[in-house]
C-alpha cells in the first residue's frame, strides 16, 4: 500500500529523500530530497528501478514542474574515498535536504539509515516503492545521474558510461583493464583499487 501526505492527517508537508549510485564504481553518489504538492498530483511515481528511461524522463520533468521544491545533490569520488560510501550517501543526503526551499514537518528516506537533520523522520525500507515522496526523490536522482555518465562517457570513450552508468559489469571492468582508471573512478572499492599503482 502507497503511503501519502494524507495517511499522516498531522503531518502538512512530507520531504522524500533517495539516492542513486552506492554501487557504482565511478562518479558520484546522488541523492534528491522532494516535497510534493498535494494539489498537483503526479500519476505513475515509483521505485526509479522499475520504470523505463523514457518515463523516469518524463516523470522528473513532471516532479520538476509541479512539486512543492525539491533539490539535488552529491558527494563525489574524493569523497567516497575519504569517507566511505555510507557516509558519502548520507552527506549527499543531508545537502539534498538543506537546499530544500520549504522546511517539511518530516522526512522519510528510503533505505535503513536516517541521515542527521535538522527535522524529525524514519528510514523505510523499499520506501521508493511505497512513499510517493520517495518515490519522486529516486526519479530525480536516477535521471540526474544516469545524464551525467552520458557526460562522462563522452570525456572518457571507450568506458561504456553511457551503458553500464558506472556499475562493475563485464564491460566496464574490461575497458578499466584496457584504459585503465579514469579520475571519476572510486579509488577505494575493490575492482578500481587492484588496478592502481
Amino acid at each position: 500500500m502507497r503511503c501519502t501526505v494524507s495517511s499522516f492527517p498531522a503531518i502538512k508537508r512530507i520531504a522524500g529523500i533517495d539516492e542513486v549510485g552506492r554501487g557504482c564504481i565511478v562518479g558520484p553518489v546522488v541523492a534528491a530530497a522532494v516535497i510534493l504538492d498535494p494539489a498537483k498530483p503526479i500519476a505513475g511515481l515509483t521505485d526509479s528501478k522499475k520504470l523505463t528511461e523514457k518515463k523516469r524522463v518524463m516523470l522528473s520533468d513532471q516532479i520538476k514542474a509541479n512539486a512543492l521544491c525539491w533539490a539535488i545533490a552529491r558527494a563525489e569520488a574524493s569523497e567516497i574515498d575519504r569517507i566511505n560510501i555510507l557516509q558519502a550517501t548520507l552527506v549527499a543526503m543531508q545537502r539534498a535536504f538543506s537546499q530544500l526551499e520549504h522546511r517539511p514537518d518530516y522526512v522519510m528516506v528510503d533505505g535503513n539509515r536516517l541521515p542527521q537533520l535538522d527535522c524529525p523522520g524514519e528510514a523505510m525500507v523499499q520506501g521508493d516503492l511505497l512513499v510517493a515522496e520517495i518515490s519522486a526523490a529516486s526519479i530525480l536522482a536516477k535521471v540526474a545521474r544516469d545524464e551525467e555518465m552520458s557526460t562522462l562517457d563522452r570525456l572518457y570513450p571507450g568506458y561504456g558510461f553511457a551503458v553500464h552508468k558506472g556499475y562493475p559489469t563485464k564491460q566496464h571492468l574490461t575497458a578499466l583493464q584496457q584504459l585503465g582508471i579514469t579520475p571519476q573512478h572510486r579509488l577505494s572499492y575493490a575492482p578500481v583499487k587492484k588496478y592502481l599503482v
